[in-house]
């Protein structure tokens, strides 16, 4: 066999590689920030706002409110229904916080007593 022949198979399976490779980037390339709760924030009663809104693994969640009042906290799915967080969670406090979605549902609440009782919980699911 030539070497033309090696060198022609090597693109023939570089160039799949390469359209593999920018398939795989491109849910970062088109991540979307959005705003939780749009013009209002992240206040009370956002926890309809997710519904109808298709997230994509990166999109990236923007939580903006007053920091002397409320604050924002990843649970799980156990700890969601109930208003809790486990131990150890992060506690966002700047109002201005971003969180980056990742592949399932991710379950985030306001810890401040009675707040996620009066709404200020989402959970947001990407695919």
């Amino acid at each position: 066999m030539s070497m033309a022949y090696y060198r022609g198979r090597g693109i023939a399976v570089l160039i799949p590689l390469v359209v593999l490779t920018a398939f795989l980037l491109s849910g970062e390339v088109d991540a979307v920030t959005c705003i939780v709760g749009g013009s209002s924030g992240w206040t009370f009663g956002v926890s309809s706002w997710t519904n109808g809104k298709h997230f994509k693994v990166g999109d990236i969640l923007v939580f903006k409110y007053n920091p002397k009042y409320h604050n924002v906290v990843v649970t799980n799915s156990k700890d969601y229904p109930i208003c809790t967080a486990p131990a150890g969670a992060k506690v966002y406090k700047s109002g201005d916080d971003q969180i980056k979605l990742v592949k399932g549902t991710t379950y985030i609440l306001c810890t401040v007593p009675g707040h996620c009782k009066d709404g200020m919980h989402i959970a947001a699911t990407a695919s």
